[in-house]
């Protein structure tokens, strides 16, 4: 979906949607709930699947593929094709539509021995 789609699903201008995505701007708490609505999902699913900033100690997160990239010293590419082709230990990847990455941070670390930051 492209955000001209999604702003003509929503009524919410297209700026307003360019602007949520590059991180400018955060949509209020009821823009939320219309674009979840909109989007079939659960109306508080930006509040219960919200990106991860943060690790707590030993606490599994999926670690973005950019991250995991940087922390390897490849490029997103690289990683991304490695999740797709299954060869990695410590993630996966799934195509329904386009494709979706899971990185463990506990095996990432474990198989790497590079350890995740507490931010990224």
């Amino acid at each position: 979906m492209n955000q001209t789609k999604l702003s003509l699903m929503t009524g919410i201008g297209k700026s307003s949607i360019s602007q949520y995505l590059s991180g400018r701007n955060e949509p209020s708490e009821e823009r939320r709930r219309e674009i979840a609505r909109k989007l079939g999902v659960q109306e508080d699913y930006f509040e219960k699947f919200g990106p991860i900033t943060e690790i707590v100690q030993d606490e599994c997160v999926n670690v973005p593929v950019i991250v995991a990239a940087r922390l390897m010293g490849k490029s997103k590419e690289w990683v991304a094709q490695g999740l797709q082709d299954g060869v990695f230990p410590w993630g996966y990847a799934v195509k329904m539509g386009k494709w979706s990455y899971f990185i463990s941070s506990v095996k990432f670390t474990e198989y790497t021995g590079i350890t995740v930051p507490v931010k990224f």
